[in-house]
């Protein structure tokens, strides 16, 4: 089993250091992958397809993954498994603070993957069309309600998997905080059951 984790906007391998450490602990290894240029100047298609790329030339073969996105590094995931054909070899994805339906920040800049993530892009209506693939893996969104990086905040929703509201207090830490660090942790041990096409929606009840 490979664990793949993928930053987000404007960021390397370095914000992913705290994760990636706290999982090698947990006996977790994991490999941190940053597509570049991640400053939102090419699409995140792209950045997927430099995903895709890497992955097959590094851990060639059929070695089942897990994929940990941040912020933007969900939706890269995300394109990979809906649209890159990993779905075959994805078992577990869980996003950290992802604009699933997009952020208003997004406007900040006229750059092609802050388009993309700008609500109701032409990218996300179609990412968001078809959710099957995500039904067919263990699929959990972190976020948390106070995060002034993605607004509105509930953006980071998706009606699929297993959706964790987490009461952290900005969008960065996120990735440093130890709850959501020990809960990634547990989601990545989570059984997978290759033959699940039950369409199940689980949901949090209750804020960590």
């Amino acid at each position: 089993m490979i664990t793949i984790l993928v930053p987000g906007f404007n960021d390397n391998t370095a914000v992913l250091h705290s994760l990636e450490t706290f999982l090698a602990k947990a006996g977790i290894p994991a490999c941190a992958i940053a597509p570049q240029p991640s400053d939102g100047t090419v699409g995140i298609e792209c950045l997927a397809a430099q995903i895709a790329t890497t992955i097959a030339a590094t851990f060639p073969g059929e070695t089942p993954l897990n994929l940990v996105g941040f912020s933007m590094g969900g939706l890269i995931c995300r394109a990979y498994v809906q649209q890159w054909a990993g779905l075959a070899r994805t078992e577990r994805l869980i996003t950290i603070a992802t604009p699933h339906q997009g952020t208003w920040t997004a406007y900040s800049f006229n750059r092609p993957a802050c388009v993309e993530m700008r609500p109701d892009s032409e990218f996300l209506t179609e990412l968001n069309q078809d959710l099957s693939a995500l039904h067919q893996i263990n699929f959990t969104s972190i976020w948390t309600p106070l995060d002034l990086t993605i607004l509105p905040a509930n953006s980071s929703y998706l009606p699929v998997g297993e959706m964790l509201p987490i009461l952290s207090p900005f969008h960065y830490t996120m990735v440093s905080d130890p709850r959501i660090l020990r809960l990634v942790a547990a989601r990545l041990r989570a059984p997978y059951d290759a033959s699940r096409k039950n369409h199940r929606t689980q949901r949090a009840t209750s804020y960590l």
